[in-house]
């Protein structure tokens, strides 16, 4: 044998073994040390005992909005809807200088801020309404619902007051229920809140 040969030939076999012992530690370590991870992983997470669920929950009450709201919602729901609500509407829309917005079928109020008008929209599905203004027929209006984005600086929220001089506005004059954006009736907590 050449004296060469032999020192090539343990390389080639230490090699080998390297290989191996890697593919071993990948198989048989790795695997034992993620299990070992997930069970300190289970010991962490508390153990709830199964316990039977109870037989009526009440509803969790309503949260306070804390975060950012990206539009103010007031609903007035009408006591009798008819043709002479629908009339009333029709002026009250007329004295407060609405103008209608074809594409969206909304009633628009300018307010304090032309850029940030104050929305009045069908209070039920779809949210359309139809034309008062220039007399277009439909069934009797349910309820409106008044809608405005918030502003973006406090000291920029004339538009909020206007906003809710209007729903209550609208509140007399349609004796109608008011509701805020969680559909429970609307109160002078509402309205500060929506005030800032």
């Amino acid at each position: 044998m050449d004296m060469t040969s032999l020192p090539v030939l343990l390389a080639f076999a230490s090699l080998l073994l390297g290989i191996v012992a890697v593919v071993i530690f990948a198989y048989v370590v790795v695997p034992k040390r993620r299990r070992a991870k997930a069970k300190a992983e289970e010991a962490e997470a508390p153990v709830a005992a199964p316990t039977p669920p109870p037989a009526e929950e009440p509803p969790p009450a309503p949260a306070k909005r804390t975060g950012k709201v990206k539009q103010h919602s007031l609903f007035v729901i009408f006591n009798q809807p008819d043709v002479t609500t629908d009339e009333r509407l029709t002026e009250w829309l007329r004295e407060k200088g609405a103008h209608y917005d074809a594409i969206k079928k909304v009633f628009l109020i300018d307010g304090q801020q032309a850029s940030n008008p104050i929305t009045v929209a069908n209070a039920f599905p779809p949210g359309e309404m139809p034309d008062l203004l220039r007399g277009e027929t439909h069934e009797p209006i349910r309820g409106v619902s008044l809608l405005v984005k918030p502003p973006l600086h406090k000291r920029r929220n004339q538009q909020m007051h206007v906003y809710v001089e209007l729903a209550k506005e609208m509140n007399e004059t349609f004796s109608g229920d008011m509701l805020d954006a969680d559909r429970e009736p609307a109160t002078e907590a509402t309205y500060a809140q929506i005030i800032g």
